[in-house]
């Protein structure tokens, strides 16, 4: 029997456990730009598209590989406009009676898909370095979770900038060689940027009509939108700019958006981009000489240590954890929280 596939648009991995359980002779990929997703929070209109742009770019690349691919554009007639509405519009065309899904994260969509009227398998996501068991095996009987215990952990499991069972250069952590003041008159450089091709352009059109009552500006549009762009703009981070990350990693500068950072968290946290793959990347960097170890150091700990860490609470802590509100908060975050 035919099963469904379903790939969102933060995780656009050949890789992804829904598609490593999945047959391409049978199954079918769906993936739907959908209006629920672009507006339960007021998204950037810059983020739409890169989203939208990276999601058409993976569907084509599925299909040249083989795949089957069931694709909604936002502004296609049958957009059932949710991501459950647009499992079942698949589930009766297909005939489909199983979805493959690899766990999202937020639980926001793991509800929607667990209350979903189809059978849905959802699947670990093991892009991520820590499952939840090990990050609640970890967490369990400590009275206080602190990153820097639970990276040191990560450095021992993956043996990024270990020397046998120590930690390279002699610490864990070079931060406090991190805090310098930026020269004056210094050519940070920035980000590679990429010439929007006929499928951004086409997306860009399209945000531009339906979101511009979004704050923020949607062009220029310079982001990568395929794994082949994102992976170029890690090298060009790597030889132009991680040598300095470190010195610099905390400073802010009026008129420098980036300083020597790399600007490659959104193809990180879409999936164009491995964790692994960006760790190991610095790490060679230092091992060849090429880059200090605070820099690379520093650059580690933000993917392993803090990105890590942080899904590890949300997902340990529950469902309620965003409404908690023990700071208890009153009041609607002012206007200027939306505009900037």
């Amino acid at each position: 029997m035919t099963r469904l596939v379903l790939v969102l648009g933060d995780q656009l991995s050949e890789g992804l456990s829904a598609l490593a359980a999945a047959d391409p002779r049978s199954d079918v990929v769906v993936m739907a730009e959908v209006a629920e997703e672009t507006s339960y929070v007021p998204h950037h209109p810059k983020k739409i598209a890169f989203v939208l742009a990276a999601m058409r770019k993976f569907a084509a690349r599925l299909e040249r590989t083989g795949w089957r691919v069931a694709y909604a554009r936002l502004d296609d007639p049958g957009n059932a406009n949710s991501i459950v509405g647009e499992l079942l519009r698949r589930a009766e065309e297909y005939g489909a009676g199983e979805v493959l899904a690899t766990e999202p994260g937020e639980w926001r969509l793991i509800d929607k898909l667990r209350h979903a009227p189809l059978k849905v398998h959802l699947l670990p996501d093991d892009r991520f370095l820590a499952s939840h068991a090990e990050f609640d095996r970890w967490a369990e009987g400590r009275k206080t979770l602190r990153m820097e215990w639970f990276y040191r952990e990560m450095r021992r499991k993956t043996g990024l900038l270990m020397e046998g069972d120590a930690p390279a250069g002699g610490q864990w952590n070079f931060d406090q060689d991190n805090r310098k003041r930026p020269p004056a008159g210094v050519d940070f450089g920035g980000p590679m940027q990429f010439t929007p091709d006929e499928t951004v352009t086409g997306v860009l059109d399209l945000v531009a009509a339906r979101f511009g009552d979004h704050f923020g500006d949607l062009r220029p549009f310079h982001m990568a939108t395929d794994q082949g762009q994102a992976r170029r703009a890690l090298a060009h981070f790597v030889a132009n700019a991680l040598p300095r990350f470190g010195d610099y990693q905390d400073a802010m500068l009026r008129g420098h958006r980036t300083l020597y950072h790399a600007g490659i968290s959104a193809y990180l946290n879409a999936g164009l981009l491995g964790p692994m793959e960006v760790c190991r990347a610095a790490e060679e960097a230092w091992r060849a000489g090429e880059a200090p170890i605070n820099a690379v150091e520093g650059f580690i700990r933000q993917i392993i240590g803090w990105r890590e860490f942080v899904r590890g609470i949300y997902f340990r802590e529950g469902a309620d954890y965003p409404a908690r509100n023990v700071l208890r908060h009153s009041r609607d975050l002012p206007a200027v929280y939306w505009g900037g």
